[in-house]
């Protein structure tokens, strides 16, 4: 075996007992749905001035899989003021979110790496009917994406150029899915 097979076994090997052993220590507590496929890691995200004065604290649902990324907050009747949903990409990029079966109103608050908010759009919901062809996009770049009820972003002051402070643990899942992504093309360059 080269030496380049045996430092990618090895580079590989400490990667996957890492993502086993973050599994293991990055327990979340999760919602009490009924359906497993409605149950999503949770978080506390700040919500911070650009001078670093505290202005909120959200509790967040983490969308992290494709799954959750795709529905969002599709379907649910309501969230609380204080409440939202984080999404969580691997990388930082250009996202486009639109009102599909939506029931009510959001701020979409897109995040970059480092925290800084990058852009806030304020998303109505749609006329009755409304085919998903037709729906606006709300464009945004970042790595994250926080929703929250619509009118929540101007009641405590939040601007673009505002943070967002992200828990490591979330860091963490955008870190995870960065590995799994980089791993499994070396693994399609080298096996396939």
């Amino acid at each position: 075996m080269g030496t380049f097979a045996i430092a990618f076994a090895t580079v590989l090997t400490v990667v996957l007992l890492a993502t086993i052993g973050l599994g293991m220590h990055l327990s979340f507590p999760l919602s009490v749905n009924s359906s497993s496929e409605d149950r999503y890691r949770r978080a506390v995200v700040g919500l911070l001035s650009a001078s670093g004065k505290q202005l909120a604290e959200i509790n967040v649902r983490i969308a992290d899989t494709p799954r959750k990324l795709y529905l969002g907050l599709s379907g649910l009747e309501s969230l609380a003021p204080r409440e939202g949903m984080l999404f969580v990409y691997g990388n930082s990029g250009t996202h486009v979110y639109v009102m599909r079966n939506m029931k009510f109103p959001i701020d979409i608050v897109f995040i970059a790496t480092n925290g800084c908010i990058t852009a806030i759009r304020r998303a109505t919901l749609p006329p009755d009917r409304t085919e998903i062809s037709d729906l606006t996009r709300y464009r945004g770049r970042g790595q994250y994406v926080l929703e929250v009820p619509l009118g929540v972003a101007s009641e405590i002051g939040l601007s673009k150029g505002d943070y967002v402070k992200i828990p490591v643990s979330i860091k963490l899942i955008a870190f995870m899915k960065r590995v799994r992504k980089y791993f499994r093309k070396m693994y399609q360059s080298f096996f396939l």
